[in-house]
């Protein structure tokens, strides 16, 4: 029987590769607020029934409201929406169960975001559900968080740089995090349910290594300004308070200044899918260096 793995956000960036890459396995079924026939909300969850009715295998939950900015709302809708989710699964016979964290994620993180997530994986590692926890995801047209610095990159000749810009993340391309969630979605028995998995490379970039790369990748030379997180953090703050829609949520800059000092990529190393590093740039050409 052809295998069925239903994926939530799927219209969203990361959620819409992940379609791409799961469709090589068999069936997928798109998950979304704006899929009459397939809707998730986390306020609504899913029909009761649809996992069985489409005889679905595999879950990939990637969906996330970004547009929460309240940690009372984050815990009651993204938290209690994801855990309902989950279980509503198991429930109905889904036999893998795949929930994309977040590197952010950590004993002893300080954003809402990853103390968010980190309440689903609680939850997660209950269920018996896997856990992936991808590091800053880049491609060719990127979204989310590279997709904001890229854009700033663009059409700025002088970027303002948070703290000191010495803090360390872990790029992740793509295609990269959509082959290890494929290989977790065939083989579930390479990790521990639960135990989380860093999807990235385990190579670092600071902040201002980044921003200088993806100048580069444009054939641009940007200068960098360091500047007090609070003086980023408060205007994304009240813009959030006052309902104008801004580009970088200020709880990114919480995430960005407080990143995990050791993440475990031994889990990743077990599962055998290699993680290429950031783009480099050469004579204004990009290529990827593995």
């Amino acid at each position: 029987m052809t295998a069925t793995v239903a994926v939530t956000g799927a219209s969203g960036y990361l959620g819409s590769r992940l379609c791409q890459t799961l469709a090589g396995i068999g069936q997928v079924a798109r998950m979304g607020r704006k899929i009459p026939s397939a809707r998730f909300t986390f306020g609504g969850g899913t029909s009761a029934g649809f996992f069985r009715r489409h005889s679905v295998t595999a879950l990939v939950h990637c969906a996330w409201d970004f547009t929460l900015h309240k940690r009372t709302d984050l815990m009651a809708r993204n938290v209690g929406g994801s855990i309902r989710l989950m279980e509503q699964a198991r429930a109905e016979g889904v036999q893998t169960i795949v929930f994309i964290s977040t590197i952010s994620a950590f004993p002893g993180c300080r954003s809402d975001y990853g103390r968010a997530k980190l309440a689903v994986e609680a939850a997660a590692h209950r269920l018996g559900a896997l856990v992936v926890r991808p590091g800053l995801i880049f491609g060719d047209q990127p979204g989310g968080v590279v997709g904001a610095l890229d854009a700033l990159v663009r059409t700025l000749p002088v970027v303002p740089l948070i703290g000191n810009g010495r803090q360390v993340l872990y790029p992740a391309h793509e295609d990269d995090v959509g082959a290890l969630i494929r290989r977790l979605v065939v083989q579930p028995a390479l990790v521990v349910p639960g135990a989380p998995v860093t999807a990235a490379h385990e190579r670092g970039w600071t902040l201002r290594e980044i921003l200088l790369e993806l100048a580069a990748r444009h054939g641009r030379t940007v200068g960098v300004v360091p500047v007090p997180w609070r003086s980023v953090w408060l205007p994304l703050k009240t813009a959030e308070l006052l309902g104008v829609r801004v580009p970088f949520r200020s709880d990114s800059v919480v995430s960005v200044l407080n990143q995990n000092p050791s993440p475990d990529f031994s889990p990743t190393r077990s599962i055998g899918v290699p993680f290429r590093e950031f783009v480099r740039s050469t004579a204004g050409k990009t290529c990827h260096a593995q």
